[in-house]
């Protein structure tokens, strides 16, 4: 879920040496902002629509999960290999053949009848976003000048931001006046837009002697790795046999990947890079506050809007001053970086991070937006405000310079697998107690009422039932499944501040 680009979003993922662009700046920036929005927003609104597509198909929790986890992992396991291919075949070619691919599976997404055409089209969405979201940025670093480079990439940060808080707002609307479908169909004139512009004002660039190689047995593993994990946690009520059997394969996987990452000449992942206490200790701390943030924010519009009573448009608003508050400060936190080093933000903030997600445990009582979830929503957004410019300069500054467009793309490519992970990991917890709350609260009950909510017990939020008391006993359920979900959030935000305290230079 991209409530905000990774830490290492904002730096290209190609060191190559820049081109001059013969095309005009300004449209170079409208298409590379359009077309990374248009990845960016499909993670926001889709999160904001989750509650509308389980009514709409009458599906089970772990099944709207993989309407993410199918996205996510795809863009995760090839974004490093977008990158490449970008290098060497084409920027502009391969972020044209991104564009084409996420929109049509955009429309498919749009046309999906069946949970699993959805599920699927949203993987295909997942595959054209890792080749334009590397190619956005690449392309940018390939077309603008060194001494303009910079304000072009902060323009596109700063333009990026807007679209993605305005994503779920948008998204919610056309959820609750329209349909779901729409927040697919909306890519299609985005699409448009960016194809005209690229190819009116993008000039081709590509590294000829670039090294890069493409790593697809690395791919391939990672991608078999991640997939049988997430698989076996998402479907553990399958039986042990399916869940023993997929995390073995996942994990033989995996372990096969980083073999292959070692003895390759040319890998996705250099291994070497991590002998860098800097570098593996910033990964860490990605990856634990990543984890939290998108586990917490995956269930958000869930107790929104079925346990709460939030319409679609107002849950899509609720994490707006997040999301502004991230860019408005990014600047300030930059200061922060140069005033008082890289390593004292990056102490402070996941603890400021940790408080917000803490405040969250008390905002499950009815109550109004400003007094219950605004302050956490708030803390929250400082906390990680304060922390990703941090993030960012430490992972620069721990590579050698002709490694720094890599270091930004594993960098980035961990905080994506920590959102997979997570919305797998924690959506395990949040199913195993609220089944646990649900059934003992339910021997009270009637034995017509108990096989009801039993026998909807995989909608979690989303049961219906007939009765008050019943219907109380449900959100009480999810509050206590959500609550369990935020004090584990709430230890990995320390966790990440004690990784940087642990395994950050202190003269970073």
């Amino acid at each position: 879920m991209n409530f905000l680009p990774p830490p290492c979003e904002q730096v290209p993922l190609s060191s190559s040496p820049a081109k001059s662009s013969k095309g005009h700046e300004a449209g170079i920036l409208v298409a590379t902002i359009l077309g990374s929005s248009m990845a960016f927003i499909d993670g926001t609104v889709v999160n904001v629509a989750l509650p509308a597509l389980q009514n709409a198909f009458h599906t089970s929790v772990s099944q709207i999960q993989w309407i993410i986890e199918a996205y996510s992992l795809f863009l995760a396991s090839l974004l490093l290999v977008g990158g490449a291919l970008g290098d060497l075949y084409g920027r502009r070619f391969i972020f044209l053949i991104g564009v084409f691919v996420f929109t049509v599976a955009s429309v498919w997404c749009g046309l999906s009848f069946t949970i699993y055409h959805l599920i699927i089209a949203r993987a295909v969405q997942g595959v054209g976003a890792a080749l334009l979201v590397p190619g956005s940025l690449a392309l940018i670093t390939a077309s603008f000048p060194e001494e303009r480079r910079g304000k072009a990439i902060g323009t596109w940060a700063g333009f990026t931001a807007i679209t993605t808080a305005i994503g779920p707002v948008l998204g919610g609307w056309l959820v609750q006046n329209a349909s779901w479908r729409w927040i697919f169909f909306m890519n299609v004139p985005l699409a448009i837009i960016v194809v005209i512009v690229t190819m009116l004002c993008v000039t081709e660039s590509e590294s000829k002697s670039s090294s890069r190689n493409l790593d697809i047995t690395g791919a391939l593993l990672v991608t078999i790795g991640l997939g049988a994990i997430v698989f076996g946690l998402l479907e553990w009520q399958s039986g042990e046999r399916v869940f023993v059997l997929s995390e073995v394969i996942g994990i033989c996987a995996l372990i096969g990947f980083f073999f292959v990452e070692f003895y390759k000449k040319s890998p996705m992942m250099p291994l070497n890079m991590f002998r860098s206490y800097d570098f593996s200790g910033t990964n860490l701390i990605t990856f634990f506050l990543y984890f939290a943030l998108y586990g917490v924010l995956f269930f958000f519009p869930l107790d929104l809007i079925q346990v709460q009573g939030y319409t679609a448009t107002e849950a899509g608003a609720a994490l707006f001053p997040f999301i502004l508050l991230m860019f408005i400060l990014s600047r300030w936190a930059g200061g922060l970086v140069k005033q008082f080093g890289s390593r004292a933000p990056l102490v402070v903030g996941p603890a400021i991070a940790a408080v917000g997600f803490a405040l969250f445990l008390h905002s499950n009582a009815n109550g109004p937006y400003w007094t219950t979830f605004f302050p956490a929503v708030l803390v929250l957004g400082f906390g990680m405000a304060v922390s990703v410019a941090p993030l960012t300069t430490v992972v620069m500054n721990s590579a050698p310079a002709e490694l720094v467009g890599t270091a930004s793309g594993v960098n980035n490519a961990i905080s994506r697998m920590a959102g997979l992970l997570a919305i797998a990991i924690l959506g395990l917890v949040m199913t195993m107690v609220f089944n646990q709350h649900l059934i003992s609260g339910a021997k009270t009950f009637p034995i017509d009422i108990q096989y009801e909510l039993i026998n909807q017990q995989s909608q979690l939020g989303n049961i219906k039932i007939q009765n008050d008391e019943a219907q109380q006993l449900v959100r009480n359920s999810f509050i206590a499944g959500y609550d369990a979900v935020l004090w584990i959030a709430v230890a990995l935000a320390l966790c990440s501040s004690l990784s940087a305290f642990i395994f950050i230079n202190r003269n970073q």
